[in-house]
C-alpha cells in the first residue's frame, strides 16, 4: 500500500509541500489504482491518463519554482455531470456526444487551486436514482462489499474514495445523491445551500434541486474541497454569501439543541429505518448527548412536500434527456420520468416552486426551537447490485422511496445538509446519519460533524482488500486515455 493511500487531501498536500512525493507519483499511482480496480469496483467512466501526468508534471515545475496552491499536484475526480474540457459529458447513458470545449465552473476553480484531474466517475443514468448501473457503463460496486452498490447517483465518486483510488472526489445532489452514496460507503458528504458551488453551463439544473459538493473521507477534506469549488458563475441564478468551512471544521460548534428525527415526510412506503440504521443513528445522538448537546425527538412538519418534489424531478429530468442526441438509447423508465415531467412542466412546476417559500415558514419553524436536525440518511443498509433491474418505473420510485426517504426533502428547500458515518451493520455494511439545519448552515453543521468525527474516528475504519471479479466489458466503461 502507497503511503498516501487513504491518506486524504491534507496528507497528499503535505506530502506535495514537503517534497515527500511528485505529482507525477501521486496520479500515477492513483490510474494505476483506477486500472487495477475497473473489474471490481467500476468507479470510473473516463481516465484523462498522459492528459493528467502532463498535468501533474506541470504540477511538479510549478512546486519546485515556490508556488502553493491549495491543491496544487493533488489527483482528483468529478462526476461525468460534470464538463470537463476534452471529455463527452454522458451523463450515466449510452450514446456519442461531442467532448466539452471548456471545463464546467467547479472543475475550472478545481484547476485553478492546482488540482489534477484524473477522470470522470460512473453516474446512473441522468443522476435518477440511489444505484449506479446501467448498461452504459455496467455496475459500479461498493468497496465494502462488491455485491452490493455504493448508493447513487454519486456512486462512482464515492467508491473511489472509498476504496482509496483517489483522496476526494466532486458529487452532485439532486435528492441525496451526494449523501446516500456517502452514507453507503462511510464517508462524509457535504450537499451544499443552494448556488453555493456553481453548475454551471447548467444555471437552475433539475428545477434548483441540484447542487454540486464534496465527497471524502474526513470533515477536513471535505470542507477543504468546499472551500476551493464554491462561488458563483457570473450567469447563476443563485448566489449565496461565501462561507468558511475549514475554518468551521476546526471550530467548536457550542452547545446545540439537536432534534432527532425518525419519521421521514410521507411517501406513501410506510418506511421506517431498518433495526441496524435505527440502532447506528441512536448510538450517534448518544455520542452527541455525552458531547454536551440537548438531543431530543422532534419532526420537521414536511406536510405535502412530495407534491413540489415530483414536479421538479421530473421536469428536471425531461429537460436534461432532452439534451440527448438518441433518446430511444435511454432507459424505459428515463422514458417515462421524461413524459411525466412534460405533463407536469410549465404551470405545474412553476406553482410546486411557488411553494418553496412557504415550505421554508412550515418546515423551518424547528429551527425556532433547535439547531440542528437529525435523521438517518437512508432507511435501509445498501440493497444487493441488481435489486433494481428489470423493474417498472413505478416499482423503481417505490422501491427507491422505501429505502431513501429522507434526503430529498432538503433539495426541495435548497438547504444544506452534512453525511455523516454512523458504523457498520452486522454484515459489515456502512450506513449513515445526515446533520440538516436552515439556509446558509453549512459552517454549523461542518463543525459539529468534525466534533463528531474526533469522538468517533471513522477515519480509522477502511474497507476489505478488492478480491479478483470477472467481468464483460461494457463499451464505454473501460478507462480512455485522452
Amino acid at each position: 500500500m502507497s503511503t498516501e493511500e487513504f491518506g486524504g487531501l491534507a496528507e497528499h498536500v503535505r506530502l506535495l509541500s514537503q517534497g515527500a512525493a511528485s505529482s507525477e507519483e501521486l496520479v500515477t499511482r492513483a490510474i494505476e489504482r483506477i486500472e487495477a480496480s475497473q473489474s471490481t469496483i467500476n468507479a470510473f467512466r473516463w481516465v484523462r491518463g498522459e492528459r493528467a501526468l502532463d498535468d501533474a508534471r506541470d504540477a511538479d515545475r510549478r512546486l519546485a519554482a515556490g508556488e502553493r496552491l491549495p491543491l496544487l499536484g493533488v489527483p482528483l475526480a468529478v462526476k461525468d455531470d460534470t464538463d470537463v474540457a476534452g471529455l463527452p459529458t454522458l451523463f450515466g447513458c449510452c450514446g456519442e456526444l461531442p467532448p466539452a470545449e471548456r471545463d464546467g465552473e467547479a472543475v475550472r476553480r478545481l484547476r485553478a487551486a492546482g488540482a489534477v484531474i484524473v477522470g470522470k466517475t460512473n453516474s446512473c443514468e441522468l443522476g435518477q436514482w440511489p444505484f449506479t448501473e446501467g448498461p452504459a457503463f455496467g455496475a459500479t460496486r461498493n468497496p465494502w462489499s462488491t455485491d452490493h452498490t455504493p448508493g447513487g447517483s454519486s456512486g462512482g465518486s464515492a467508491a473511489a474514495v472509498a476504496a482509496g483510488l483517489i483522496p476526494a472526489a466532486l458529487g452532485s445532489d439532486g435528492a441525496g445523491s451526494v449523501r446516500i452514496p456517502a452514507a453507503w460507503t462511510h464517508l462524509v458528504g457535504i450537499k451544499p445551500q443552494r448556488g453555493r458551488v456553481s453548475l454551471h453551463p447548467y444555471a437552475d439544473a433539475f428545477q434548483g434541486l441540484a447542487v454540486n459538493g464534496p465527497l471524502a473521507r474526513t470533515v477536513a477534506d471535505a470542507a477543504l474541497l468546499l472551500d476551493v469549488v464554491q462561488g458563483p458563475h457570473p450567469e447563476d441564478l443563485h448566489r449565496p454569501d461565501a462561507i468558511e468551512a475549514s475554518a468551521a471544521a476546526r471550530r467548536d460548534p457550542g452547545r446545540l439543541r439537536i432534534a432527532l428525527a425518525w419519521r421521514p415526510p410521507l411517501t406513501l412506503t410506510r418506511t421506517m429505518p431498518h433495526p441496524e440504521v435505527r440502532r447506528a443513528v441512536t448510538a450517534l445522538a448518544e455520542a452527541l448527548a455525552r458531547l454536551g448537546h440537548h438531543v431530543e425527538e422532534a419532526r420537521p412538519r414536511y406536510g405535502l412536500i412530495g407534491l413540489a418534489f415530483v414536479p421538479r424531478a421530473t421536469a428536471g429530468i425531461a429537460e436534461v434527456a432532452a439534451l440527448h442526441p438518441e433518446p430511444a438509447l435511454l432507459d424505459p423508465r428515463t422514458r417515462t420520468a421524461m413524459s411525466h415531467g412534460r405533463t407536469l412542466g410549465g404551470r405545474i412546476v412553476r406553482a410546486a416552486r411557488a411553494r418553496e417559500a412557504r415550505q421554508h415558514a412550515r418546515i423551518g419553524a424547528i429551527f425556532d426551537s433547535y439547531d440542528v436536525v437529525l435523521t438517518p440518511t437512508t432507511a435501509a443498509p445498501p440493497p444487493r447490485i441488481g435489486t433494481f433491474d428489470g423493474l417498472s418505473a413505478w416499482r423503481t420510485d417505490a422501491t427507491m422511496a422505501a429505502a431513501c426517504p429522507y434526503a430529498w426533502p432538503w433539495n426541495v428547500l435548497g438547504w444544506p445538509g452534512v453525511n455523516v458515518p454512523a458504523g457498520l451493520t452486522s454484515d459489515q455494511l456502512p450506513v449513515g446519519a445526515q446533520l440538516l439545519g436552515p439556509a446558509g448552515s453549512e459552517e454549523r453543521l461542518i463543525s459539529l460533524a468534525a466534533q463528531l468525527e474526533a469522538d468517533q474516528r471513522w477515519y480509522e475504519k477502511r474497507p476489505p482488500a478488492p478480491t479478483t471479479r470477472s467481468a464483460p466489458v461494457i463499451p464505454g466503461s473501460v478507462p480512455v486515455e485522452q
